[in-house]
């Protein structure tokens, strides 16, 4: 009998791998096309922007146009990612359809007009939604739409970015501080794959980054097999990037929180947003901070390539891009905050490489993972994003950077419907 039952449970299981796989499919193939084509646009305007830098002060005007988009169409997708994740944590109304192509139309609007913005808020609320509206044309039960939601989120983040491991661990990690949800691992995992290839297939190609610098073999003892001091060097750079990590997200929600209660009517808060933006660009004399950061306009630019390459940056590159992101989202423009804090992490990662005497290109990896483990409270996401993008030969020094990061980021964290599950304290 027991024989039987247990037979039983695992016919049980290939049904339901079977059952989810056919339900993935339609959203994967409509994910993955959704985030090919924002991919396709945000690099046309981005590329269009760099050739017309005149359309930099029209940015308060398309911040005023964005704040009527959603108080117009927008409704509850104003909330964006904290919606989904308030959805996963209590299934109340539901997701809107509306709002995929609501914010793939205004984190377009954003870059083209030079805000300081990423692409992961918008990939994810892609998959959140698409789910939300396919989870009830198909009828699923409450707790089916639940794990359907988790799926979009690793879906959209995997697509994305070029990485589905990442994207899947993503799903479960970032909903609460200290838990990885297991419920959803096979579901999450299969949608993240196939929304990869989907977009892959649409011709998308993301950006490769590489680190070049190889460690040699510690002689002292042979059963250490690692740098010490190295290691040591990472610690200290893992504290840097969980401190700024914590200050991007205190200052973004600070930004927003004061600019509501200072500003009147609510329309003037993005037009005031665009207009330090432009101020900020004439102090500085440059545009190096707007948009993703992925690239520079030009050459000597400031970007994450930059930072791989080049071996140096503006010792205070990481801290403009943390102001200019900050204030873009924080008043009422749209994107993601993702790849802005990739670009803060490498940034950093790169003059603290340099104080320290460390290899530019691997604390610039470090840095592009840990800022970003500490701002979601991730983690274990980020160090395998780290495997994914550099290649395992440094994973200790990913998993350390983030662990680090992660625990002296505080409970702070750019998504406030994540909640506390174990306390790091």
């Amino acid at each position: 009998m027991k024989f039987i039952r247990q037979s039983f449970e695992q016919f049980t299981i290939a049904y339901q791998l079977i059952r989810w796989t056919i339900i993935l499919i339609p959203l994967s193939l409509i994910v993955g096309t959704l985030v090919a084509l924002f991919l396709w646009l945000l690099e046309y305007v981005t590329e269009y922007r760099y050739d017309h830098e005149w359309l930099l002060y029209f940015l308060p005007l398309a911040g005023v146009g964005i704040y009527f988009i959603y108080k117009e169409f927008g409704g509850k997708s104003e909330a964006g990612n904290n919606l989904i994740m308030d959805e996963i944590h209590e299934p109340g109304g539901g997701v809107p359809a509306r709002m995929a192509p609501l914010v793939l139309l205004t984190t377009i609007i954003t870059h083209l007009f030079g805000g300081s913005a990423g692409r992961e808020g918008t990939a994810v609320q892609i998959g959140g939604s698409m789910a939300n509206f396919l989870g009830r044309r198909m009828r699923l039960k409450q707790a089916d739409v639940r794990i359907l939601l988790m799926t979009g989120i690793a879906a959209g983040f995997g697509a994305v970015f070029g990485t589905p491991l990442t994207g899947a661990v993503f799903a479960l990690e970032v909903l609460a501080i200290g838990v990885i949800r297991y419920d959803a691992l096979i579901p999450c995992l299969i949608a993240a794959i196939f929304a990869d290839i989907v977009c892959g297939a649409w011709g998308i190609h993301h950006t490769h980054y590489q680190i070049l610098f190889h460690e040699a073999k510690p002689s002292l003892f042979h059963f250490i097999h690692f740098d010490l001091l190295l290691l040591a060097k990472v610690i200290v750079s893992g504290v840097a990037f969980g401190l700024a990590s914590f200050t991007f997200s205190t200052c973004m929600r600070n930004i927003k929180k004061y600019a509501k209660q200072f500003i009147r009517p609510a329309w003037l808060i993005p037009a005031i947003g665009g207009i330090i933006i432009i101020l900020l660009c004439w102090l500085l004399g440059t545009h190096d901070y707007l948009g993703l950061g992925v690239t520079a306009s030009n050459e000597s630019g400031v970007s994450i390539v930059a930072a791989f390459t080049n071996g140096y940056v503006p010792t205070w590159a990481w801290f403009w891009k943390l102001l200019f992101t900050a204030i873009t989202l924080g008043m009422g423009f749209k994107g993601g905050e993702v790849t802005p804090l990739f670009f803060i992490g490498a940034t950093l990662g790169v003059t603290i490489a340099g104080l320290v005497g460390a290899p530019p290109d691997l604390f610039a990896g470090l840095g592009f993972i840990a800022v970003f483990a500490g701002a979601t409270n991730t983690p274990i996401a980020c160090t395998l994003m780290g495997i994914e993008l550099f290649g395992t030969e440094h994973a200790l020094y990913f998993a350390v950077a983030c662990f680090t990061a992660y625990y002296f980021s505080g409970h702070a964290g750019i998504y406030s419907a994540q909640r506390v599950a174990v306390s790091k304290k």
